[in-house]
């Protein structure tokens, strides 16, 4: 992409918190750290303000619709804005936007990049169909090796078009030198932490599948009795959800024992406070950049052994794996790595941040995402 500056359109529902989100906001600092234009069409969100510090464009559009008509309606804006703006790729993160760029750049002969962040589910009919938009991309990136299996098995994508690139975390950003003041004893003081007992993290938006649930039976099932588990993520309306979690709690009688502190601005500070910090999704992660995270910041991780986790911790190296959905497994762990002296597990937390650092850092995920995009438009 040395030839000329070139204007790339990325495309998804809104700029919410979560991990495909940023990924647009990285690529859009990216690209505007090179000279070239960038522009993102969806609705404004949480992220909407770091997307603009990055040098992005946002173009309001409503592309969060699974409506047919309004879908039909929305490839025809983005085609007006492809032929108007003179764009030259369209990168698409999302399905229902996926298949707007899709009939637009169709039309417009423009090149087309999907990334597939998602497992996807296929438990309607017609379910493989919608998600297929995600492979049809005249590139199809997989954030793991585990989701590039997937796309093989569910929609027999031609390899040449396949490119595999993880997620990558700012080793800048989650850097435990670099937390200075008084940033973690603040938020020890809001969440009310005795910094004398073990303080475990459970990083991520308050949804059934990320094992909020299974992660608080698991609390109750420790021998480590003075350990406080912290919910560190939002729930996005889920009120109900919320509730039934403070209401487990209270039939386990560990209440006292559980923050659920909401979303945090602050992740990098937030894990400098957390012993352990645990990934219990039920359903396998795409990626699972919150394991990223904590290992760049030091920190031992015991994660649910599918999906994406298994591929970023090593197993009793850099990690601790368990079988999926097993509170009582999650439990042992727990107890396996706060009986470990403190020492032994800033040794294992060093490993994990060298690992993070050789193989998942964002710019090596930047790169790989404009070397694509190159080999489109070169």
């Amino acid at each position: 992409m040395t030839d000329r500056r070139r204007t790339i359109l990325q495309v998804l529902p809104r700029l919410d918190t979560g991990g495909a989100e940023r990924v647009v906001v990285e690529i859009a600092e990216a690209l505007t750290s090179i000279g070239h234009r960038t522009l993102i069409a969806c609705d404004n969100g949480p992220l909407s303000q770091a997307a603009l510090r990055a040098g992005a464009e946002i173009v309001p559009m409503p592309l969060a619709t699974k409506s047919p008509f309004n879908m039909r309606r929305n490839a025809s804006r983005l085609e007006k804005l492809i032929r108007d703006r003179d764009i030259d790729l369209v990168h698409a993160h999302s399905r229902a936007p996926a298949w707007s760029a899709l009939w637009a750049t169709r039309r417009t002969k423009t090149p087309f990049v999907t990334t597939y962040h998602g497992t996807y589910s296929e438990d309607a009919p017609f379910k493989r169909k919608y998600n297929g938009v995600m492979a049809e991309g005249d590139r199809v990136i997989a954030v793991s090796h585990f989701i590039a299996e997937l796309i093989r098995q569910r929609h027999a994508v031609d390899e040449a078009k396949l490119r595999t690139i993880p997620g990558g975390v700012d080793l800048r950003k989650f850097d435990p030198a670099a937390i200075m003041g008084d940033r973690v004893s603040r938020l020890a003081r809001d969440w009310r932490l005795d910094m004398g007992a073990p303080t475990i993290m459970l990083p991520g938006r308050l949804t059934e599948w990320k094992g909020q649930k299974l992660m608080i039976s698991a609390l109750a099932q420790l021998e480590h009795r003075d350990a406080i588990l912290v919910l560190a993520g939002g729930d996005q309306g889920r009120e109900t959800y919320a509730q039934s979690l403070i209401n487990h709690a209270e039939s386990l009688g560990v209440t006292d024992r559980l923050r659920m502190v909401g979303h945090v601005e602050d992740m990098p500070a937030a894990l400098m406070l957390a012993d352990i910090v645990v990934n219990a999704s039920t359903d396998p992660e795409a990626f699972g950049r919150t394991v990223i995270e904590a290992q760049a910041m030091g920190r031992m991780v015991i994660a649910a052994d599918h999906g994406g986790a298994s591929e970023t911790i090593t197993d009793r190296v850099t990690g601790l794996l368990v079988p999926p959905s097993d509170a009582e497994a999650m439990a042992q762990a727990i107890d396996l790595a706060l009986q470990m002296p403190p020492e032994a597990r800033i040794a294992w937390g060093l490993r994990a941040r060298g690992m993070v650092s050789e193989n998942y850092s964002v710019t090596a995920m930047q790169y790989g995402v404009l070397r694509v995009y190159g080999e489109l438009l070169d």
